[in-house]
């Protein structure tokens, strides 16, 4: 009996300095990202003179982060919010989905408690009026691959959302918040549509799966207190679907901070579109619009040459004399030559009378908005964390780590601030 009492006291008061241990370690881990912060980085979101999201877009130094309209791995959508809150982002563009709009929002918070910011960039949900290659899912049964496959879809995917339990080097997944056992074939939350896993298959044995946001789903989080904007994308050629997407949305949309319109290029048609969509707006449109020139969805982190096509819309945009109101902002291929392409055009920053405004000098490019690329470049530090510490590693309990993020962000970020 008194060896069991021994026992027992023995693991208590063991459990009970552990954890003591355990938040001292935590307390540490915070206060070192804080020094790592102030003595090594210079961050745009903790500058005295940092601008709001709204002042951001008249300058012409808007930054939006693009999460993913169809990408759902809560874990890495809290990181990177984190992560690109502290390096000074106005706008964290996310699935219309309750969990990831949470996500998104405790890494602000994260980020807030962090570095005691005072400005906080804007949460964004992406809809969809008709089939776009933005909601679109990879799907394949790995029961039908052939043993002797190279399996070159593995090979080729940019958010590692394929695996195969045969060929992979861990046994723990970093799509979930908690360590699992990799699934053969597509991890769901993780693929984003970017469909270059579909061409690859020597057997065709890929189809892609289509969907489109359920307006009744997207007005109830629009009413939410913690989403500021929503960004619908269209193709532009219909106006019939926008219109009635924009129907159903209904007073939703009331206390929104910006409305964002993201289309291709369409040629001699783009400009009465986006006059259509306009109109069709205008009735009870109560805050600013912003259209997104997508140039090259979702290739930036192809390469260099990916962002020519967003810069060329976006000079055909700058020169158009009869495009609606609203800011204009890059997407499609964004990635860090992106600056160096606009300024070699003299489109960065550049002043102008913004079309609809009250003679305000505002940027005739309000921003860019980075996807694939932000994501691909941070995501090399997630996976290094999540291999050493598990899948549902929190950045900010490993500073080393964060400092490298940080740096990656801040080199993508930085010189549209200005930095």
């Amino acid at each position: 009996m008194a060896l069991r009492y021994f026992c027992n006291t023995k693991i208590s008061t063991y459990h009970h300095r552990h954890a003591k241990e355990a938040l001292v370690e935590l307390r540490s881990s915070i206060e070192n990202v804080k020094s790592l912060i102030s003595n090594t980085l210079k961050l745009p979101s903790l500058s005295s003179s940092s601008s709001s999201p709204l002042q951001s877009l008249q300058r012409g130094n808007w930054v939006k982060l693009i999460c993913g309209a169809s990408f759902e791995d809560v874990v890495d959508i809290r990181n990177l919010s984190l992560v690109y809150t502290l390096s000074g982002v106005d706008c964290i563009d996310c699935a219309a989905d309750a969990s990831v709009v949470s996500a998104v929002n405790e890494g602000i918070l994260a980020a807030t408690e962090i570095a005691g910011l005072q400005k906080k960039p804007w949460v964004m949900i992406s809809v969809n009026d008709d089939k776009d290659l933005h909601f679109r899912k990879a799907e394949f049964d790995p029961e039908d691959c052939p043993a002797n496959c190279s399996r070159p879809c593995e090979i080729v995917c940019p958010a590692n959302a394929i695996s195969f339990r045969g060929k992979s080097a861990s046994g723990t997944s970093s799509n979930t918040e908690l360590p699992r056992v990799l699934m053969d074939g597509v991890i769901t939350e993780r693929c984003y549509g970017c469909g270059r896993c579909l061409p690859v298959c020597p057997y065709d044995k890929i189809r892609e799966v289509t969907y489109v946001r359920d307006a009744a789903t997207t007005a109830d989080l629009l009413r939410r207190n913690d989403v500021d904007a929503m960004e619908i994308h269209t193709s532009g050629r219909q106006s019939a679907q926008f219109k009635e997407l924009w129907c159903a949305l209904g007073d939703s949309v009331e206390n929104l901070k910006l409305i964002a319109v993201s289309l291709p290029n369409g040629g001699d048609s783009t400009i009465p579109s986006m006059n259509e969509m306009s109109s069709i707006m205008k009735p009870n449109l109560q805050c600013f619009n912003l259209w997104q020139l997508d140039g090259r969805p979702m290739s930036g982190d192809i390469g260099s040459g990916a962002t020519k096509e967003t810069i060329a819309f976006a000079i055909e945009l700058a020169k158009a004399k009869n495009r609606p109101p609203g800011f204009l902002q890059l997407a499609g291929g964004t990635n860090a030559h992106t600056i160096d392409g606009l300024r070699k055009k003299g489109l960065f920053q550049t002043t102008s009378i913004a079309v609809g405004s009250s003679n305000s000098p505002d940027a005739l490019i309000g921003g860019i908005a980075y996807g694939g690329y932000a994501r691909k470049i941070v995501g090399r530090v997630l996976r290094s964390m999540q291999s050493e510490y598990g899948g549902a590693a929190r950045i900010e309990d490993h500073p080393q780590h964060l400092l490298m993020a940080l740096k990656e962000a801040l080199a993508l970020v930085g010189p549209v601030k200005c930095l």
